[in-house]
């Protein structure tokens, strides 16, 4: 049987993929390509060397979902589907509740239907909001302070209360920090839509010089050079999480909250003067006034992925700028047009459920 994965042509989807068909996992893909490209998914094929099912569909599309489920067999789901902008939560609100939370539902209600009870979910740091507790644990009260993180809260809520109702489900919610880096290869990393909204990626365009300068949002907290402090993991870190979940799911009957993240923060600063040094770009920046609801700093206690389920980051912030230079220099426009036109021209992608294309090596 396969493991479904929703979103798995994204940044932490596809390089999740390539850990699962490393690992000699059978892998069905579901994505509606809004934010991510298929030509994702043919470089998961290249690397790994194997083919896989991919359904072009959107969560919301309730018929041609059941039909995933009707002409596949699933052991489990790994749940990454969903809207992801804090900005464009904001200014879209009923957007991100229908996309993120109904989305989530139907996908519930279509495991249940076909016997599928093995959950992992893609949470968010988010959740916790603005909080000056440090370490974040899980036991850190929640309190999301933007649609996006109120989203992934009700989420989780949502996935909670289904458990209670009936424990023959098992699920894990994994609740990230700061995705940076890229597959080592270079061949695989993130891609951002439009200007970045994270801070690797802005850095890395700034380097490569598609865009002038860096912004910093406050210089005057009160850390080791005034500019904020983040745990920053790295995504194969991120996704090897996602496996030691899996495995969890698929070994136990419970329903558990875990932190992915180093327990290690780093500044604005830190993170600009690494990628100096990894790329030997100089990163100009200039200083902006703080943004309301920024913290000073904020990092996670991954003790409890470490303690149940085996897992701890293991690749440091010199790694996390190495990997992402090296994806952007040998992929300055991301996974760019006319290599999407050409994976368009070898491997259609199909608009009905009952048809897929397979990635070729």
């Amino acid at each position: 049987m396969a493991i479904l994965v929703t979103g798995g042509a994204g940044y932490i989807g596809s390089h999740t993929c390539l850990e699962l068909l490393n690992k000699g996992y059978e892998i069905i893909v579901i994505d509606n390509f809004s934010n991510s490209k298929p030509e994702s998914l043919k470089r998961v094929s290249k690397l790994s060397n194997k083919n896989f099912k991919t359904y072009q569909i959107d969560l919301l599309d309730k018929k041609r979902l059941d039909e995933v489920f009707s002409t596949n067999q699933f052991e489990a789901v790994i749940h990454f589907a969903g809207l992801k902008a804090v900005g464009e939560s904001v200014n879209s609100p009923l957007r991100y509740y229908e996309n993120n939370v109904t989305g989530t539902i139907l996908l519930c209600e279509a495991m249940r239907k076909y016997g599928v009870q093995n959950l992992v979910f893609s949470s968010s740091a988010t959740v916790y909001g603005s909080t000056n507790e440090v370490p974040i644990s899980e036991e850190t009260q929640l309190n999301a302070m933007n649609p996006y993180g109120r989203t992934k809260q009700m989420c989780e809520e949502i996935l909670k209360d289904l458990y209670l109702s009936d424990q023959t489900w098992s699920i894990s919610i994994l609740r990230y920090f700061n995705p940076v880096g890229a597959h080592i290869s270079g061949i695989m990393g993130e891609d951002p839509i439009g200007i970045p909204n994270n801070l690797m990626p802005y850095i890395s365009q700034v380097a490569v010089g598609k865009l002038k300068h860096l912004t910093v949002f406050g210089n005057n907290y009160h850390t080791i050079d005034g500019t904020g402090v983040r745990d920053y993991i790295h995504v194969v870190d991120l996704a090897k999480g996602h496996l030691k979940a899996l495995e969890k799911v698929l070994a136990t009957k419970e329903i558990g909250v875990y932190n992915l993240g180093t327990g290690q923060g780093y500044s604005v600063f830190e993170m600009v003067e690494a990628f100096e040094k990894a790329s030997g770009e100089r990163i100009p920046y200039i200083i902006k006034d703080r943004r309301p609801g920024d913290v000073a700093i904020c990092y996670a206690n991954p003790s409890k992925a470490r303690n149940h389920l085996g897992w701890k980051a293991t690749r440091g912030i010199d790694q996390m700028c190495q990997d992402s230079w090296r994806w952007q220099q040998n992929n300055p426009n991301g996974y760019n047009e006319q290599a999407e036109k050409q994976n368009r021209r070898e491997q259609p992608v199909f608009n009905h459920a009952s048809d897929f294309f397979m990635p070729k090596t």
